[in-house]
């Protein structure tokens, strides 16, 4: 992505990045910032990787801030989001990329593991999106992450996991419809396996999960990045209310 001469397209605008500390959140952090947007993250644990990121945003010329708050804790959330529009003044652009995941045996999971993920996958971004009204103008964007698991779950033990993406396709359709008069698009992306910590493309099960996509291999957290930065643009006013798949051709 460093090679790539980026335009100011979201110059003057305000992004709020979920769990953005690190793999595609802090890769869509930075992204926004080099398209000209202040940005803040939210974080859940690690306040050094946070500071990183925002380091990363400013070194691109831009104000940055990091906000501890569990996409889990709905009054955190909010506190978040009122937070950042405080420091800023303004929010334009919410990304909501923090999320949980438990695999296992259907039988295995436990009551809460249920209430974490649907809390953090579902209610969080739900949460987000709700908080960020309040300051968002006409014309903002609202981009939530999910999964190829919410349209094909080729694998066993993804029961919990595909529920609660599968559920944010509902989401981001009802919030176009209700924000199109405004002008606020709303969409949704889907990712397949992309090389970052928590999945790294020479880990464990990595072969058959690259074994499962067209291209044959994992992508990168740049290209979900790529994808949000064009959605949160001026070049994205008219799309709304879609699952957009960058899933290397899994769901092909």
């Amino acid at each position: 992505m460093d090679d790539i001469t980026l335009d100011m397209r979201l110059d003057g605008k305000v992004a709020l990045v979920t769990g953005g500390s690190r793999g595609i959140g802090a890769a869509v952090a930075v992204r926004l910032a080099r398209e000209g947007a202040d940005v803040a993250v939210t974080y859940q644990r690690s306040q050094e990787q946070a500071a990183e990121v925002v380091a990363r945003i400013k070194e691109a010329g831009r104000r940055g801030m990091a906000v501890r708050a569990d996409a889990g804790d709905g009054e955190a959330v909010r506190t978040a989001v009122r937070e950042v529009a405080g420091e800023f003044g303004r929010l334009d652009i919410l990304v909501n990329n923090a999320g949980a995941g438990v695999l296992g045996p259907v039988e295995g999971l436990t009551l809460d593991d249920v209430d974490r993920v649907l809390a953090v996958n579902v209610r969080g971004a739900f949460v987000a999106a709700q908080a960020a009204l309040a300051y968002m103008e006409d014309g903002g964007r609202i981009v939530t992450i999910g999964s190829c698991l919410a349209e094909r779950v080729a694998f066993p033990g993804a029961t919990l996991y595909a529920t609660s993406k599968s559920a944010l396709t509902g989401l981001t359709r009802a919030l176009a419809r209700e924000l199109g008069p405004r002008g606020i698009t709303a969409n949704l992306i889907n990712p397949g396996p992309i090389d970052t910590d928590m999945n790294p493309a020479d880990g464990p099960g990595a072969e058959a999960q690259a074994a499962l996509t067209a291209v044959g291999s994992y992508g990168r957290a740049a290209d979900i990045a790529a994808t949000v930065a064009h959605l949160a643009g001026e070049s994205g006013r008219y799309i709304t209310g879609a699952a957009i798949a960058v899933d290397g051709g899994t769901n092909a």
